[in-house]
């Protein structure tokens, strides 16, 4: 049971130490998971859209960017967006540079996420709702998109998942996350073991956290079939 005890030498006492660089890792983990979740919801949707629906000319910008950017490995934005943005005379701090890159790589999954769900909407919706007079926007805000939120939202949950474990890569530009904060604990004590497991089981109460929420949307638009 030293295990469980605070008395020097043991991972309680080690972790007790730690506590607020563990908690500081932790909130740039989260709060930038967070941050990149809701940018790239809003971007990604409005990107659907213009690639379901939108003007020719914008349809093709955003099949461009959406390809670009699904096939390029997210650690070459990350890197690209702190270091290259630099050769342009534009510097980015370290965290916001790494939110950009997530949220950059984010929204082209969605967006694709998106287009796939609206497009799979029986065509006779869209023409129903112009029949009765609906303008395009209400068109899409009241018709299309709540029938195409049950089919976006596992693959949405996925999506955030691969963001939360992409935080991890943020460490290559300094951003002091839950991994890195880890490895300067386990470089101080040595107790690589215990405090990487204990940082895996963080990302996973996270990550199970994500999914619930998924769920529980699922179960709430449930009635949303056709």
């Amino acid at each position: 049971m030293d295990f469980f005890t605070l008395e020097p030498g043991t991972f309680t006492f080690e972790a007790w130490q730690s506590r607020w660089a563990i908690w500081q890792g932790l909130s740039a983990t989260l709060s930038s998971s967070f941050i990149t979740i809701l940018i790239a919801t809003f971007a990604g949707t409005v990107m659907g859209v213009v690639l379901a629906y939108g003007w020719k000319p914008l349809r093709f910008l955003a099949r461009l960017y959406v390809d670009f950017l699904r096939g390029i490995p997210v650690l070459v934005l990350i890197l690209f967006t702190y270091y290259g943005l630099s050769l342009f005379g534009i510097n980015v701090p370290a965290y916001w540079a790494g939110v950009i890159a997530l949220s950059a790589f984010a929204t082209a999954h969605i967006a694709e996420t998106i287009r796939g769900a609206m497009e799979s909407v029986p065509a006779g919706q869209m023409e129903a709702a112009e029949a009765i007079g609906l303008t395009f926007p209400k068109r899409v805000w009241y018709v299309i998109l709540p029938q195409a939120i049950r089919r976006v939202l596992p693959p949405w949950v996925n999506t955030g998942l691969e963001i939360v474990k992409g935080t991890t890569l943020l460490s290559v530009i300094g951003v002091v996350e839950l991994l890195l904060a880890t490895q300067q604990i386990t470089a101080r004590n040595y107790m690589i073991i215990d405090f990487y497991l204990f940082a895996g089981l963080l990302y996973l109460i996270i990550n199970f956290a994500i999914a619930q929420l998924g769920a529980l949307l699922e179960r709430r638009f449930s009635y949303l079939r056709y």
